[in-house]
């Protein structure tokens, strides 16, 4: 059962859960009076890290000038901006929340000085987490460790990165893709395709290069071609662009087959997106239905209406029509699908809706849950269980 992240009263936005080492501090420093007020706050930043960690209790500090210091984070159906409360007579600002076992929050500091407010990094907190707007400080909860396997094993051989370009009639000009190509590439084996939307963002958000090497090396997915795609018009062309769906099924998968020595078949042919780029996917699919046989599906921004006008706006408009109809009429478009959804965004609502869906049409269908939410490390954490289910490793070794 996935637990609610409860950190503020509805009734009372300031009232927070109490921190047991915040509690001492502040005993301690009615103790020693405003002259000693000063020295306690040093003695406590030395000897404790940040965020504090008294589980479920977590508490971010901050010290410096301000008139406010609020919590700014991306959990969903919370307030986004949570107030600290500043230790009387100190400068030293503190917010405690309550987070379930396993969860992981990204978050930044909003610090208000002279009524400007500035969006920062936590200075106390070494762990961060970076995306193509910047980084964010994080949050782990007890039981959330980043895994092994996102980490570069000596023991590992290494994938090559090859840079190709594909020349689309559908686009009217050439289109990069980066191609991964596994240790040990032989031309008499057989490989499964992997293609993956916002290529250069899994490799560097997600480390896709690096869960590749070190999957394969242990023998959990097979060696794979990835071919890792570079939109230009990305919103355009992942909302269910029909000359995006042409542009892999009708061009570059059969230039990928003919160049390299690829499986062929459905069942050797995987999508792998996230937000938009899951939308792409699915779109892909069910444009060319039993053509991509795997789909790994992302926090994906399944946008639709049940009733009354859409409240996604104008960009949205090609995926609330395409997922209107899919939901309308279900049909199975590739044989094996994995989902994954962060129960802190907001999109998990529209991911949960979508499963019933699809199981209906007899597709086997996997959908996995996580506390945390719309973010690479996310997407990153969720590889292996999707990669290891959809191409398992030991059954994909194909010999001319």
């Amino acid at each position: 059962m996935i637990h609610p992240v409860r950190a503020l009263d509805a009734a009372d936005p300031h009232r927070m859960p109490t921190s047991p080492a915040m509690q001492e501090l502040e005993d301690s420093i009615s103790a020693a009076g405003p002259a000693g007020a000063a020295g306690a706050v040093e003695a406590f930043l030395a000897s404790h890290s940040f965020p504090l960690e008294e589980p479920p209790f977590y508490t971010v500090v901050y010290r410096g000038p301000g008139e406010e210091v609020n919590l700014r984070h991306w959990i969903f159906a919370l307030p986004t901006s949570q107030p600290f409360h500043r230790l009387r007579g100190t400068d030293l600002w503190h917010r405690t929340v309550e987070l379930p076992p396993g969860s992981r929050v990204e978050y930044k500091l909003e610090i208000v000085r002279s009524g400007r407010a500035e969006w920062i990094e936590d200075p106390l907190n070494g762990q961060r987490a970076t995306d193509p707007f910047g980084a964010n400080s994080v949050i782990c909860a007890e039981g959330y460790e980043v895994p092994g396997w996102v980490q570069p094993d000596p023991e590992a051989r290494i994938g090559e990165l090859e840079e190709r370009v594909v020349e689309s009639a559908v686009f009217g000009g050439s289109r990069p893709v980066t191609l991964y190509m596994p240790a040990r590439f032989r031309r008499r084996r057989r490989y499964p395709l992997v293609i993956v939307h916002d290529g250069p963002d899994y490799l560097q958000y997600a480390g896709m290069k690096v869960v590749l090497d070190n999957l394969i090396h242990r023998l959990e997915i097979p060696g794979m071609v990835v071919a890792l795609l570079h939109p230009e018009e990305r919103l355009r062309e992942y909302a269910a662009d029909p000359r995006h769906a042409r542009f892999l099924a009708e061009e570059l998968v059969p230039e990928l087959e003919r160049d390299l020595p690829l499986l062929g078949r459905p069942e050797g042919r995987c999508l792998v997106g996230a937000s938009m780029g899951a939308v792409a996917a699915l779109h892909a699919a069910t444009s060319y239905p039993d053509f991509f046989g795997r789909l790994l599906l992302q926090s994906g921004s399944f946008a639709f209406t049940d009733i009354g006008e859409s409240p996604w706006g104008p960009a949205y408009e090609p995926v609330v029509d395409f997922m209107n109809a899919y939901r309308a009429d279900p049909r199975p478009v590739s044989r094996r699908v994995f989902l994954s959804v962060g129960v802190y965004e907001s999109l998990v609502y529209e991911n949960r809706s979508l499963v019933p869906g699809l199981q209906a049409t007899g597709m086997d269908v996997r959908y996995v849950e996580a506390r945390d939410g719309h973010n690479w490390e996310n997407w990153r954490d969720r590889l292996r269980e999707g990669l290891s289910w959809l191409l398992p490793g030991p059954l994909w070794m194909v010999y001319e």
